[in-house]
């Protein structure tokens, strides 16, 4: 693949988002015979989109070599599955300060992966009559939103077309979120703050994608349902699925409980050396139900398959989830690619793949699939500029060598 197509594929990828380097450690497994999917359609059933198995080679290449010495992440961990194969495999270290090896089943932070669980109850309340996709959200939530942005609609706050601006936070650099990493941060606090500004375009109009619309869509589940966001998330779907290895922190916790791969951000030092800061601990109440979940990649993963078969959200509603708005992006002006809750991305030789990545410091994640479930994907790499402007390069290499033939 030539330099042009990578960048094109890593653009649209982006959104959402000390002991020497260790060796991947892999292992090629055969396809579940009973992953639970849903039934093809006439066009599926002739030829699945990815039927070659996923290139352990490639994807054993692409994570080789990860700890404290290498440029882009010290680690990382991936599950690729699917009707052709799965794989599996890890790399780097769990801590630079004792050099072991990187914790295969660790936790990490998911960042806007959250979304997608937000997006998932929205749509089993639209589907159970207690949410209107297309009425107004001060319906839901009067006060919140004030006269002039009264047009916003629940589907566009899912498909980031209410044009809404991003609240207030402590700046875009490193080092200003550094400083202000165990704030706590009130939802209805940053709501109200975006809402006092002009809004950026008319509903409807563009995408623009922003935590905003999905912190307001936390408080609207939170009034519908009379549950803390977190709990409805885990009564909806964390437990029926059994992911039980998946959390929110919550508003004060800035530790990941249980087993996980610490996190580390680059800071360049005045001799050209860096420093690896260790940025595991940190409040992620900001990001809410925009990107504060923890979870890991098995469980990623059972909750992808779920979805995308109809088991999380109704099939009378999932079409949403893979409905792009006929609209462009409000920055670029490029094609709109997010849906609700996922984004839609087309690899070099045609495949469309569907999913969402998420980025904390540390922490780079995604989950994606065909549609029809013939190749899924779930990663977390430890990135050192996890919120970088670019796409992480051992990501993308993930990326590639789990999708393309």
């Amino acid at each position: 693949m030539n330099a042009k197509m990578r960048t094109l594929i890593a653009a649209a990828l982006v959104i959402g988002i000390a002991s020497g380097p260790a060796v991947a450690h892999a292992a090629s497994v055969p396809a579940p015979v009973s992953a639970p999917v849903s039934a093809p359609s006439a066009s599926e059933r002739i030829a699945p989109m990815v039927s070659t198995p996923p290139n352990a080679a490639a994807l054993e290449a692409a994570i080789a070599g990860l700890g404290p010495r290498h440029k882009d992440a010290t680690a990382a961990l991936v599950r690729v599955g699917g009707t052709a194969g799965c794989w599996k495999g890890s790399s780097g270290v769990a801590d630079i300060r004792t050099g072991r090896d990187a914790v295969e089943q660790g936790r990490f932070r998911a960042g806007s992966v959250t979304k997608v669980f937000t997006a998932a109850v929205v749509l089993q309340l639209a589907a159970e009559g207690r949410v209107d996709l297309d009425g107004p959200v001060r319906r839901h939530l009067p006060g919140v939103l004030p006269d002039r942005y009264g047009a916003v609609t629940v589907r566009q706050l899912l498909n980031h077309t209410s044009g809404i601006p991003a609240a207030d936070g402590p700046g875009d650099s490193f080092e200003a979120q550094w400083e202000h990493r165990f704030d706590v941060t009130d939802p209805l606090a940053q709501v109200a703050n975006a809402v006092a500004k002009e809004r950026e375009f008319a509903p409807g109009s563009a995408q623009h994608y922003l935590n905003i619309n999905y912190t307001v869509l936390g408080v609207l589940i939170e009034k519908v349902t009379g549950m803390r966001y977190e709990e409805a998330v885990g009564a909806r779907i964390l437990r029926p699925l059994g992911l039980h290895r998946t959390s929110f922190p919550g508003r004060t916790e800035t530790r990941i409980q249980g087993p996980h791969n610490r996190g580390y951000q680059a800071i360049p030092k005045a001799d050209g050396s860096r420093e690896l800061r260790d940025v595991t601990e940190w409040n992620s109440s900001d990001r809410w139900a925009a990107g504060d979940i923890v979870s890991t990649t098995a469980d990623l993963e059972r909750f992808t398959v779920a979805l995308f078969s109809g088991r999380v959200v109704p099939k009378s509603r999932l079409e949403e989830m893979f409905t792009v708005p006929d609209v462009t992006d409000f920055a670029s002006g490029e094609p709109a690619v997010m849906t609700a809750g996922l984004s839609r991305t087309v690899l070099p030789d045609g495949t469309v793949a569907w999913g969402k990545t998420g980025g904390r410091h540390g922490y780079n994640t995604a989950i994606g699939a065909t549609r029809d479930l013939s190749r899924t994907l779930v990663y977390s790499v430890n990135a050192t500029d996890a919120k970088g402007q670019d796409m992480n390069p051992v990501a993308l290499g993930v990326i590639m060598a789990a999708f393309t033939k």
